[in-house]
């Protein structure tokens, strides 16, 4: 057994039934799992009664503990196309348009590579459980790639099968070239489920199936993926919906019915089901939502940079809906910063709603850092992670607060971390393993990590013709 104390934390933020906040805080973790939390002088006396010598003590003091932010919804390849369309201004199916072609010279070495940098940012911002959508598999590559980087780092990882089957041909939007054969995506679907899903309490890998978009696969691969996903223990849906005016246009033309009522006919709203973005949902479909139990996952800064809109993520959190949020690709928001999104998410429910004039107080740090947390682990269907609570998983992170950018917010210690500016974590630790310790992630060349990944970004633009 090996035994790991942090003690003499500022505030240990809990995340409990209670929202409990522990003034000089201690956490004792054995192996992977919590076995006690209390303030430190208690912690003292646990460890004695039960003749427990840590193997590992950190001393705290500065900091907020926190459980570790789970990013539900990414696209880490695009680490290697950031800037190119939000540069311009352009709009998601402009952009989308644009990048298409480029993303097709990926290969399996550019979605490893690409995923390593991606989850090392996730990881320094404070991310410790990251969920993936990768959609497009061309030159050889497979969602095998970006699994071996996630296994690499030990971040707790939630990659999802994603497809494009329904090129522009067919009406879709896609170029037909980055398009598979659905009877191709199905049984690599099996494939990935059968050789790296683990339903398991404290597991490190799930998969998910995620059809891309209403507009780049077909009714037919929507139902046949959800028929499977429900085939296996703990398999989630996922895909994008709602995220412009656009998207809702063509779903009126094409299938005669909004998005969220499409995915309904198909078989793809519940408890197992979470939708990207959801930005223009009607207060039907609200209601549709929270009756389902069906997921979102909130992008602010990706629908910002891209000018889909502002999604009601207060009358969600309102109406009981699961709501967790993403980083979203990395050539949509062009950074992975979790507690920064936290932070964007704040900020956004707080302006450009009736009367905003008056609601400053429309949505707390504390609503926005619930749902980095708990939030996202209700939306992957995780109750072993997403607070800090006796028998979970060790998962936390530790931000300073004593230091130049928290300096004059001593009065509210964890409101700071997203009233001002978002800072990178201290102390991250995944699964019981500390992964990063005074502000260095342990064990990873970044810096030769980054030449590599520029060489493949540069390559691929070359290939794409754009450069």
């Amino acid at each position: 057994m090996s035994y790991l104390l942090v003690e003499h934390a500022d505030v240990l933020v809990t995340m409990n039934q209670g929202r409990s906040e522990i003034i000089d805080g201690a956490l004792l973790v054995e192996n992977n799992i919590i076995i006690n939390i209390d303030t430190s002088d208690e912690m003292q006396k646990y460890l004695h009664q039960h003749n427990i010598n840590p193997d590992e003590i950190i001393n705290s003091k500065g900091t907020v503990v926190l459980p570790g932010l789970i990013n539900c919804h990414h696209h880490l390849y695009q680490t290697l196309t950031r800037t190119l369309g939000t540069a311009g201004g352009l709009s998601l199916f402009d952009w989308l348009k644009t990048l298409y072609p480029i993303w097709g010279q990926m290969d399996a070495e550019s979605v490893y590579t690409s995923a390593k940098l991606g989850l090392i940012e996730l990881i320094l911002s404070g991310a410790t459980t990251v969920a993936d959508h990768l959609y497009l598999f061309p030159n050889g590559s497979r969602l095998d790639d970006e699994i071996a980087a996630a296994q690499e780092l030990g971040v707790r990882f939630h990659p999802t099968r994603g497809s494009m089957s329904l090129g522009e041909s067919k009406g879709g939007l896609p170029p037909d070239n980055i398009c598979d054969t659905e009877e191709h995506i199905l049984q690599d679907s099996q494939r990935v489920i059968e050789t790296f899903h683990d339903a398991e309490d404290f597991s490190m890998c799930r998969i998910g199936l995620a059809p891309c978009s209403p507009f780049s696969v077909t009714a037919d691969l929507m139902k046949q993926s959800a028929e499977m996903a429900r085939s296996y223990k703990v398999v989630n849906l996922h895909t994008h919906l709602a995220e412009t005016i656009d998207e809702n246009r063509f779903c009126l033309e094409k299938f005669g019915k909004r998005p969220l009522e499409y995915m309904e006919s198909l078989n793809w709203l519940g408890d197992d089901v979470w939708f990207a973005h959801m930005v223009h949902p009607d207060d039907d479909e609200l209601k549709k939502l929270a009756h389902s139990c069906t997921g979102v996952c909130h992008c602010p800064s990706s629908n910002m940079i891209l000018a889909s809109g502002i999604a009601p993520i207060r009358q969600m959190v309102d109406a009981h809906i699961r709501v967790g949020l993403g980083v979203d690709g990395s050539a949509s928001n062009d950074g992975n910063q979790m507690l920064g999104e936290a932070r964007q998410a704040m900020l956004l429910q707080r302006v450009g709603w009736p009367g905003f004039e008056s609601s400053a107080g429309r949505f707390s740090a504390r609503e926005a850092l619930e749902l980095a947390t708990l939030g996202g682990a209700e939306v992957l269907n995780r109750k072993d992670i997403g607070s800090l609570e006796v028998g979970k998983a060790a998962d936390f992170v530790a931000f300073r607060i004593d230091d130049l950018h928290h300096a004059g917010g001593q009065s509210d210690k964890v409101a700071s971390l997203l009233s001002c500016a978002p800072t990178g974590v201290w102390l991250s630790v995944i699964n019981g393993s500390i992964i990063v310790q005074n502000g260095e992630l342990l064990n990873v060349d970044i810096e030769n990590l980054i030449i590599k990944h520029n060489q493949l970004a540069h390559k691929m633009l070359v290939k794409a013709g754009v450069a």
